[in-house]
């Protein structure tokens, strides 16, 4: 996702003040890069990698930062660069796992204009909207909502409504989608692949603003929402043909504990058949908060068998950063 500063869009692509009913330079500058540095021995390590790179986004007048949190989970050290060449100490001061949002406090002064929040309930397929990341004009990308749907993500991780956007960002982590008016619709969070006029293409996945303003004070106050934690269990699944297939098990999470293995199908969740992994993962948390036991039914070799998987928080499992 990071990768050198020399490039730039096509200037075709690139948003300009004069299709712009907003102060689009005003808005370029809200969006920072952020570099995180994580430990090695952090739980996160093996999948995200111990050095991070993306984008984060001014929403205060105070500095406070909205990234995607997998930037900064676990993170030991946050670097903050602005487009005018600052370079400030970042604190990771909250992340929420339900949406995915994580802040990040400057610990220093950025003097930069926050970017407004909007909403993005009227947002329709073909809605003209901007990806904004770190590094100006050349890093920012004239593009269209292509869907507004259900996402469901291996890692225990479900979106009711999800923003899909195309052509792709290249370095969509963390970037701003901006609408028409300036405001911020959302947080970028993965490079996928959507369906274009019967073509597939390269796009972006957004997390919704919408989700951020009902646990923003709970963040700003905890370090996270202040709601009971979903139930964990540590798997990994692809569905594949219409099965949902462990392909691979959190080192000592529940499952791998409670005795589950790669290649293992999962049938039902308390006695009822999942179709899916967004009912797969509701059901889970429909069987109590992090801490309650979650009957699974697999199939392993063609045998059928019922395990009783005592969740966790996964919260539990991270490093907590450091206060400086």
């Amino acid at each position: 996702m990071a990768g050198p500063a020399n490039w730039a869009f096509p200037d075709a692509l690139q948003p300009s003040a004069e299709e712009t009913a907003f102060d689009l330079d005003a808005a370029l500058d809200a969006a920072v890069m952020l570099r995180s540095e994580i430990p090695e021995d952090a739980f996160t390590a093996p999948i995200l990698g111990t050095e991070r790179a993306g984008n984060g986004v001014v929403i205060r007048e105070d500095g406070l930062i909205l990234t995607i949190g997998y930037l900064i989970t676990e993170a030991e050290t946050i670097w903050i660069t602005t487009n005018r060449g600052a370079v400030v100490q970042g604190h990771a001061l909250a992340y929420d796992q339900r949406s995915g949002f994580g802040l990040v406090l400057p610990l220093g002064h950025l003097g930069l204009l926050p970017l407004p929040r909007g909403s993005a309930a009227a947002l329709r397929a073909d809605s003209p909207v901007i990806v904004i990341g770190h590094g100006g004009r050349a890093h920012s990308l004239k593009a269209s909502v292509v869907a507004k749907r259900e996402f469901a993500g291996y890692w225990e991780y479900v979106l009711d409504e999800a923003l899909f956007t195309a052509p792709a960002h290249p370095q969509w982590g963390g970037a701003a989608l901006v609408g028409e008016d300036g405001k911020l619709l959302g947080i970028g969070s993965l490079l996928v692949q959507e369906s274009v006029g019967g073509k597939i293409v390269d796009g972006n996945m957004f997390v919704p603003i919408d989700l951020l303003a009902p646990i923003l004070a709970d963040m700003l106050a905890s370090g996270g929402a202040a709601r009971p934690p979903r139930a964990w269990l540590g798997l990994y699944i692809a569905e594949i043909e219409g099965r949902l297939v462990v392909g691979g098990l959190a080192p000592n999470g529940p499952a791998e504990r409670a005795g589950l293995q790669l290649g293992d199908l999962v049938l039902e969740v308390g006695g009822q058949p999942v179709a899916g992994l967004a009912s797969l993962f509701r059901r889970i948390w429909n069987c109590g908060p992090a801490g309650c036991e979650v009957p699974l039914t697999f199939s392993r070799r063609g045998a059928t068998s019922t395990i009783r998987v005592r969740s966790a928080d996964r919260s539990d499992f991270l490093k907590k950063p450091r206060l400086h």
